[in-house]
């Protein structure tokens, strides 16, 4: 008899134990192995777990005698889907991001878990030429000094002998793409694997085919798109060693590759990164983490690195490689600030901005207008007592549908039809302020009759086909003007763009949350490496009704040292990341007082449990105070290392007994406060 301690996808800090009867006849594929799912019956309903160890004789940790084992019911794999590395991995991360073995081993393995899937689009750009190009001599320089780094031992063995974490910086369409696919080519030829991560899923289309031109079946794309079964036969493929260079979004940093000798993370900044459930992990933090352990480089690249990863290069923790000519030819376009409390707007569109769309489409050229906000008009307001409608489940401000005729949440989904008259004082003086991509491309076709426009943005579009095939049209030169939201501003590549306008550039600014300005300055940026790629004249107009707040005015003069020198100066003096390591708690309850209660009760626990330099903020409401019904208030600790912080947050997942009405989320370097 055999004993087999297998872990369930449930949030309960250990193995159950089952047992196996070995048959001498049994097939070999039948025969569990660590790695292996088995089939058993958890309480009266079926399930599956992984086998994480077999024993010969009954565990000492298992609560009950023998009669009480239940056999499991079949095993379902024929070979195992994770090795001793994957375990070890899976079980730093339940440390590190406070969860269990199970959930964070369901979390890596292909059982059909989703990723997000809102539009990313990362290595498109580059990628319009098939096979090598001749690299500039920056680009030379960068993979050599990155790869030069491997040794050869006289056992034909490869190590690598330098600090591991390398930072490709340049602006958008300064040719990092072509350096990352040298680098993979030169580390396949020495036998070792390749993990390649892209923002969300920026891999269908054109960046499926560039790959697996360069790379042919030696590619294994990896996309929330796949059904669980071809996920499956990818991982497997992984594992046979049939595919060398895996391509995905955050989760495939987990991908089984066997002698992985590179990790490259494009867009490193990327908010998609970063887990929004259990376990809460951040791909950059597990690519950091699997490099060290295995002694290999890791190459992260941008044209607006995290503030985080700034730090470290400044500290020289990561080494940074820098490109600084686009390939293209196309200048860094000139970037005009436009100050909105200057003119009279009847729309979203001020005078000068008009004023550059009709040149630019009388030259035959195309334009980008982006906001970031969906939707026809921000909030719902009454002008005679200020009462903003907001919604019931979530606590937020509805956003008008002028297609509907809704007031609709984007967090939850709840929509009302708009109200006659201020629910609060009966005044008829109500209306709604701001403006969303709906409401500008309706002022777009009133001012520009005759230019064909095309909107993206999530309420429009339902599936990536229909995404890549209106980017493809606009490429193709069949629109004028594309209106859109965040993901206009991902890598996108157009040879005839050549104005590109940010119609609100403070729309993040508002945001109660230590990375709004990073974020709102990457933005920026990242909208002005689009225009004028391949043009020589291209321009960027960011309209704002605050020029000088500093993520706004650095990043419309360029000054990108500057910026990071200000955030980074602003960052130690409120002791915040990277400066101050942070776990959240979020307790999350449809009664306000029970959650606010149980985050009290949580405190004292914490308090009885502090450790020397840590510090305990308090518990307060969210900023988003409501999300699909759910209260939600929030502790912080905060610390200059992060290991007292776990041990108490772990104290607390491990002692309390709370009220089953309450969800705590642990959340270990939360990239968003809100």
């Amino acid at each position: 008899m055999k004993y087999l301690q297998i872990i369930l996808n449930l949030p309960v800090n250990q193995p159950f134990t089952y047992s196996y009867s070995p048959d001498e006849n049994e097939k070999p594929e039948l025969i569990p192995m660590i790695g292996k799912r088995a089939e058993i019956m958890f309480g009266n309903r079926k399930t599956s777990g992984f086998i994480i160890d077999i024993l010969d004789s009954i565990p000492p940790s298992c609560p009950v005698d023998s009669s009480k084992i239940r056999p499991i019911k079949r095993i379902i794999d024929k070979e195992p889907l994770f090795d001793k590395e994957l375990i070890e991995i899976a079980k730093w991360i339940s440390h590190y991001y406070l969860c269990t073995l199970g959930e964070a081993i369901f979390a890596m393995i292909p059982s059909g878990r989703r990723e997000t899937s809102a539009g990313g689009f990362s290595f498109e750009n580059e990628l319009t030429q098939i096979g090598k190009t001749i690299l500039s001599d920056e680009q030379n320089d960068c993979v050599n000094k990155i790869i030069e780094h491997w040794q050869k031992d006289e056992n034909n063995n490869f190590s690598y002998k330098n600090n591991l974490y390398h930072y490709l910086y340049g602006p958008t369409g300064s040719g990092k793409t072509e350096v990352f696919l040298q680098l993979a080519e030169k580390t396949l030829a020495m036998n070792k694997g390749v993990i390649y991560l892209v923002p969300e899923i920026s891999l269908t289309g054109q960046v499926a085919r560039s790959i697996t031109e360069r790379f042919g079946n030696t590619a294994a794309i990896l996309h929330s798109g796949l059904t669980p079964s071809k996920r499956l036969t990818q991982w497997h493929r992984i594992m046979h060693k049939e595919a060398r260079v895996i391509v995905g979004a955050r989760s495939a940093i987990f991908a089984p590759v066997p002698d992985l000798g590179l990790v490259i993370i494009d867009e490193e900044h990327d908010g998609s990164y970063k887990s929004g459930t259990t376990p809460r992990y951040h791909a950059r933090q597990v690519a950091m983490h699997r490099c060290s352990t295995l002694q290999i480089p890791l190459v992260m690249g941008s044209a607006t690195p995290s503030v985080e990863a700034w730090f470290g290069m400044t500290k020289n923790t990561i080494i940074q490689h820098k490109l600084s000519k686009r390939l293209s030819g196309g200048e860094m376009p000139q970037i005009s600030c436009i100050n909105l409390n200057h003119y009279e707007m009847d729309g979203c569109i001020s005078k000068p901005l008009e004023e550059e769309i009709k040149k630019t489409l009388e030259a035959n050229h195309q334009v980008i207008l982006f906001l970031n906000r969906r939707g026809f008009s921000h909030f719902f307001r009454c002008n005679t007592c200020g009462f903003e409608l907001k919604c019931k489940n979530c606590s937020v401000p509805l956003t008008y549908h002028k297609k509907d005729n809704r007031l609709r949440c984007h967090y939850c989904g709840w929509s009302i039809i708009p109200p006659e008259s201020c629910p609060e004082c009966g005044s008829v003086d109500i209306g709604s302020a701001g403006f969303g991509t709906e409401f500008i491309e309706a002022e777009t076709k009133a001012k520009f009759p005759n230019a064909k426009i095309i909107r993206l943005d999530t309420d429009v579009l339902s599936n990536k086909e229909e995404l890549l095939t209106k980017l493809e049209e606009f490429k193709n030169g069949k629109y004028d003007i594309m209106l859109g939201t965040q993901m206009v501003a991902k890598g996108l590549n157009f040879p005839k763009l050549q104005l590109a306008g940010v119609i609100l550039a403070d729309t993040g600014l508002h945001m109660p949350d230590f990375r709004a300005g990073e974020r709102t300055f990457a933005l920026i940026t990242q909208v002005a490496g689009r225009a004028g790629r391949y043009l020589k004249n291209g321009k960027v107009i960011v309209q704002t009704y605050d020029p000088a707040r500093e993520p706004i005015f650095f990043a419309c003069n360029s000054k990108i040292t500057e910026f990071y020198d200000y955030e980074l100066t602003q960052r130690q003096f409120l002791e915040f990341p990277p400066f101050s390591r942070l776990v959240r708690l979020v307790f999350r309850s449809f009664n306000k007082n029970l959650a606010f209660e149980t985050a009290m009760e949580a405190k004292k626990i914490l308090q009885n449990g502090a450790q020397k330099n840590a510090e305990i903020l308090g518990p307060a409401e969210c900023p988003i105070e409501k999300i699909s019904q759910n209260y939600r208030v929030q502790i912080l600790l905060k610390g200059t290392s992060v290991i007292p912080l776990l041990s108490m947050a772990r104290n607390l997942l491990e002692k309390y007994t709370h009220n089953q009405n309450v969800y705590i989320e642990y959340d270990t370097d939360p990239v968003s406060l809100l």
